[in-house]
């Protein structure tokens, strides 16, 4: 499924969104009520080695995959087997799979699974026990789950929410705190949270300091800051920017933020095929601006491959305000 985000989901009061979010009310409660009736029936299968979930709240644009990639360094670099499971949103594999970036893209395993391929095995698969099975027959040691909280398949040894500090604009990560469809949460915040071990707060590199009502919605559970940060400058010159991922207005602002020549920007459907027609369009766009093309590095894993020198591709890594708090929640080898 591919997804534009509306952005009214996370206005804090709803506005100008209320009126007709109010029909979509009783589809939330069904959403809610199927999603704790499937965790409650779940029969949580130890798959013989530690498992982190790396989840969220929210449908989608936390910042789950970053931190996913951040772990994984931190672990393999203490001697840890490192393997990474993932659904594969985006992608037509059912799995399990072990992604192979030589032979397989983006519309077979999706553009997060092909941009993580190359920092651990990354496995895919539908069935999340099946997929965990796999890893650990390759030899796996540990294994990081990107998304999964509200799927009880697999029993967890550490689930860490990843929730999107940035505030700015009237934004709110919960918005008003309703549940999809009516708004952007997967299930209500307390419900999650209850099953949590701990909350991530990521926040962009020029976010000076967390709002503190963050800390007041969280304060059930441990929190730690961590920080998008750029890994370079933005390309120079002015920049015609696009972006499919859940809210492409962040990565807008971001360029902006690190003081890119942003002229234009283009929002995309996220872990949508960028079509050749749309890449052309946006090719012609720029040179009539005389700038250059920018974009993700999801994104980037989607372009097609006569596209990807044509296209400057912006890197962002995570950086953790206490390191030792980040150990101390891991688990040991």
């Amino acid at each position: 499924m591919t997804l534009r985000t509306p952005k009214d989901w996370y206005r804090r009061e709803g506005a100008g969104f209320r009126a007709g979010r109010l029909i979509l009310i009783p589809l939330s409660w069904l959403w809610a009520g199927l999603t704790a009736r499937r965790l409650r029936r779940a029969r949580s299968v130890e798959p013989g080695v530690p498992v982190i979930c790396v989840g969220n709240l929210t449908l989608g644009g936390s910042g789950k995959t970053p931190i996913v990639r951040a772990l994984a360094a931190r672990l393999s670099a203490e001697g840890q087997a490192v393997h990474i499971l993932m659904r594969g949103h985006g992608g037509r594999a059912r799995g399990p799979l072990r992604v192979d970036p030589a032979l397989h893209d983006a519309a077979d395993v999706g553009d997060e699974a092909l941009m993580l391929s190359g920092e651990a095995p990354v496995w895919i698969a539908r069935d999340r026990l099946a997929g965990a099975r796999a890893a650990v027959a390759a030899g796996a040691s540990i294994i990081i789950m990107d998304d999964g909280h509200q799927n009880g398949a697999l029993a967890k040894s550490l689930s860490i929410v990843v929730v999107d500090g940035e505030t700015r604009d009237g934004e709110w990560p919960f918005g008003d705190g309703s549940v999809f469809p009516a708004g952007p949460m997967r299930e209500p915040l307390s419900t999650g949270l209850a099953r949590a071990d701990a909350v991530i707060l990521l926040l962009p590199a020029d976010l000076p300091e967390p709002d503190p009502r963050l800390f007041a919605a969280l304060a059930s559970k441990p929190v730690l800051i961590a920080r998008l940060e750029p890994k370079a400058k933005p390309p120079p010159g002015p920049q015609l920017g696009f972006a499919g991922i859940a809210k492409p207005w962040k990565f807008e602002r971001a360029l902006r933020a690190a003081g890119c020549d942003l002229i234009d920007f283009a929002p995309l459907a996220d872990h949508a095929a960028i079509p050749e027609a749309t890449l052309r369009f946006l090719a012609a766009r720029a040179r009539a601006l005389d700038a250059g093309l920018v974009t993700t590095e999801k994104d980037g894993a989607r372009l097609p491959p006569m596209w990807r020198d044509r296209v400057a591709v912006w890197r962002v890594g995570v950086r953790f305000s206490d390191e030792s708090a980040v150990a101390s929640l891991l688990p040991k080898s």
